[in-house]
């Protein structure tokens, strides 16, 4: 699965327990009728890959959906789920100029024919 938008928050590395479990996460806010904002969390090796990327940078994120079962101290089961990041793409270069259209080769121009004989031989030497 993939969330794409516009990245509204990048938050610091975080290191829990004794084990140093890592975890990065980013709000991206999606660009359609009703924009959501979806955090997104990456984990251990994958917080790196959010150093190059800043606020207001359009993405492509690849995600998983995690669910996990807990049961509290007076015996209640909850569930939680998560949306875990594993790749991550910028899209700027998609979006650097929108709606122009790009310019063609050189040689597919046609030479221009405007030079005249007369001005043929007015070289200074």
């Amino acid at each position: 699965m993939e969330v794409q938008g516009k990245i509204k928050v990048i938050d610091e590395t975080k290191t829990f327990g004794n084990n140093g479990f890592r975890k990065r996460e980013v709000v991206v806010t999606t660009e359609e009728q009703y924009p959501q904002h979806i955090m997104v969390e990456f984990v251990q090796d994958k917080c790196d890959l959010l150093n190059s990327y800043s606020v207001g940078q359009s993405v492509k994120i690849g995600i998983n959906l995690r669910g996990r079962e807990w049961t509290n101290p007076q015996g209640e089961v909850k569930y939680f789920n998560s949306i875990q990041g594993w790749r991550i793409e910028s899209l700027q270069s998609e979006e650097a100029n929108p709606g122009i259209p790009p310019v063609p080769p050189m040689d597919s121009f046609e030479p221009a024919d405007t030079i005249n004989d007369e001005d043929h031989d007015d070289l200074p030497f």
